[in-house]
């Protein structure tokens, strides 16, 4: 089937990262779909302690391992599509390797981290902070959307790219 092992690195590295892009645009869609909505309805002491509690447990090796274990696999995979263009497939595993390495975590880096850094900080029971937490709901759901929908259309895209890529290399 492959003839080289460039081929076949290719091939594993592209179903992994459709694989875990997918299941990063799982966890986005279930923040958007009903974690913050069952947040935004607790009293809001217990909303921001609840969402500082989840951000602290997030970063954790199974966790870390699939969202950046993505971009060591996007990376590479664009670098490849863009030298190899005119391989049929590679538009495709392109446009779900960038999608997901902006809307994923691009989207992440610039946006949602720093306002779960911000959040970090902020007495639940202060005098503004139902001011912070209204913000926070709307803006980091609103960014989470982004990602949400973008790791979904990446996994997509990178499914078609590798059914289309594979037909090509046999």
């Amino acid at each position: 089937m492959f003839t080289s092992l460039i081929e076949r690195s290719i091939w594993i590295s592209t179903l992994l990262a459709a694989l875990g892009t997918g299941v990063m645009s799982g966890v986005f869609f279930a923040f958007s779909s009903f974690v913050m909505k069952a947040l935004a309805v607790l009293p809001v002491p217990q909303g921001i302690s609840t969402m500082q509690a989840i951000n602290t447990a997030a970063i954790n090796p199974v966790f870390l391992a699939v969202f950046l274990g993505n971009v060591l696999l996007c990376t590479p995979l664009a670098v490849y599509c863009l030298a190899s263009w005119h391989q049929r497939g590679t538009s495709w595993i392109l446009v779900g390797s960038l999608l997901y390495l902006v809307a994923g975590v691009l989207t992440t880096v610039v946006f949602n981290v720093p306002l779960n850094n911000a959040l970090a900080q902020v007495d639940p029971v202060g005098e503004d902070s139902a001011m912070i937490w209204s913000h926070y709901l709307a803006t980091w759901s609103a960014w989470n959307h982004v990602r949400a929908v973008g790791s979904l259309f990446a996994a997509a895209a990178l499914i078609v790219g590798l059914s289309r890529w594979q037909q090509a290399v046999r």
